[in-house]
């Protein structure tokens, strides 16, 4: 009795206690580490968020098992580049006149952005420092105190303006998609991309998190055109998404806006001879343009930064990489198919984009080169047809900005598959066409052209620039269809 007295006792006199002020406080939410404004240093965010820091320091790191991509290995074994001029040799010919021909290497990485410009043949660097918009967090800082210099200042003196020179080469960082006193994501480049959306009526101020878990990326991974003056200067940087709209960015608009003003035509061809603008890298554009995925609702961070779990810690994986390369994380948190069965599907979705752009690539390389001969035959004083010359020069222009818009996107068709075989499908097409317009005029001319016209590669292929680049056979890549490259 006396043992069940206190038992008693001890049981009422906690009840007391938890009533009368033992009880768990209301819950307090936890406020994430304050980092001072302006803060760079990926290493001060680290302070507050090791888990994240720690990921996106191995971004700097060749992938743990090369090879899980069958096309995409520029970080596989960082001290050897792929030049991509080698995989698809129809590049060196369309390219020269400029940079691109003498040096175009597939990206290692998010965390080799800037050495890779630095890394590069000199003459990839005459654009100025508008080049590192999309390489450098100083971005904003170099844009602000230079103003309009910022764009056309040779590349190393904008380079040599970045106040703390420990991070001169320091690539994207946390600042660039982070809002230091939340965490929250934020777009920090607002002169190129909120401008962008806002051309197109987007209120940026009411964007929601999962649309900026992509748009955090469509800072940089999107197509862009610097505009030149009359001195070939770079002097500003847009997004070209003139006409289009949220979710259908279409490359006839993007077209339609490099062509619409000559300050937009950054180089001249050599082959042809004409001004041309240029295309890069637009994973967005391609992305949003009513893909699957999209239309699904999948941001880039689902799948190219998909949670992991480290320790007792779940966050999202920093170490950005393709899914192809950690294991399909970001594919299986969906899909209840077998990682095996994904792969397949992913590769025969590359494999067919493969063999369409290495035909609209050779087809419109073989028209510049009938370009070419109509000039010569022209400089040697024989009649080209006006209005055939002005018909295959609209169908070339239309052909090659499909084609290299296809083969700068970096997901080899995958971002969008149906929207890939139709650019390439339309290139060969407009390709065609103009090589039918050059070969009636240059027959009216009274030029035998044969059926097979010889490109003439290895001229635009070896002895590149101060590095004296040659051909690397090892690196081209077959047809996977089995047709010979060259037809």
């Amino acid at each position: 009795m006396r043992i069940r007295t206190v038992v008693c006792v001890v049981v009422v006199a906690c009840v007391w206690l938890l009533a009368a002020g033992c009880a768990p406080q209301k819950a307090e939410q936890v406020r994430a580490v304050q980092i001072a404004d302006g803060t760079i240093d990926p290493a001060e965010w680290g302070k507050a968020y090791p888990v994240e820091y720690e990921m996106w320091k191995k971004t700097a790191e060749p992938p743990d098992t090369p090879g899980l991509s069958k096309y995409k290995k520029g970080n596989d074994d960082p001290k050897s580049m792929v030049d991509k001029l080698s995989e698809y040799p129809y590049l060196a010919l369309l390219f020269n006149g400029w940079g691109f021909g003498i040096g175009y290497n597939e990206p290692r990485g998010h965390s080799h952005m800037v050495q890779d410009q630095l890394d590069i043949d000199s003459s990839r660097l005459k654009a100025g420092g508008v080049c590192l918009t999309c390489k450098t967090p100083y971005a904003n800082y170099l844009m602000k105190t230079m103003g309009a210099d910022y764009y056309k200042t040779p590349y190393k003196e904008v380079l040599a303006r970045i106040p703390n020179q420990k991070f001169a080469t320091l690539s994207v960082a946390c600042i660039d998609c982070h809002n230091n006193r939340d965490m929250s994501l934020t777009l920090s480049r607002d002169f190129t991309l909120g401008a962008a959306l806002r051309g197109m009526g987007v209120d940026t101020a009411k964007l929601d998190h999962q649309t900026k878990r992509t748009l955090v990326c469509a800072q940089c991974h999107v197509t862009y055109v610097i505009p030149k003056d009359k001195d070939m200067k770079s002097v500003g940087l847009f997004f070209p998404w003139q006409g289009s709209k949220p979710g259908n960015i279409t490359i006839e608009n993007i077209i339609a806006t490099i062509k619409s003003d000559p300050s937009y035509l950054e180089w001249k061809q050599t082959v042809t001879g004409f001004k041309l603008g240029f295309i890069r890298h637009p994973e967005y554009e391609l992305y949003s343009n009513n893909s699957v995925h999209w239309k699904g609702g999948a941001s880039c961070a689902d799948c190219h930064m998909p949670f992991t779990k480290v320790g007792v810690h779940k966050a999202s994986d920093h170490r950005i990489t393709s899914p192809l390369k950690n294991g399909l994380k970001g594919c299986i948190q969906c899909h209840a198919e077998s990682q095996e069965w994904l792969k397949e599907q992913i590769i025969a979705i590359q494999d067919r984009t493969v063999s369409l752009q290495l035909r609209a690539g050779y087809a419109t390389a073989t028209v510049a080169k009938l370009f070419e001969k109509v000039h010569t035959a022209q400089a040697a004083g024989k009649k080209i047809d006006a209005s055939l010359y002005a018909m295959a020069k609209e169908y070339y222009e239309q052909a090659f900005y499909r084609c290299i818009f296809i083969g700068a996107e970096n997901s080899i068709g995958f971002h969008n598959p149906t929207e890939s075989m139709r650019v390439l499908g339309d290139s060969i097409a407009f390709a065609t066409k103009a090589e039918a317009f050059l070969r009636q005029a240059l027959a009216q001319a009274g030029v035998i052209v044969p059926a097979k016209v010889d490109l003439e590669l290895a001229k635009y292929l070896n002895n590149r620039g101060a590095a004296k680049l040659n051909f690397r056979k090892e690196l081209e890549l077959p047809d996977p269809s089995g047709i010979q490259n060259r037809f």
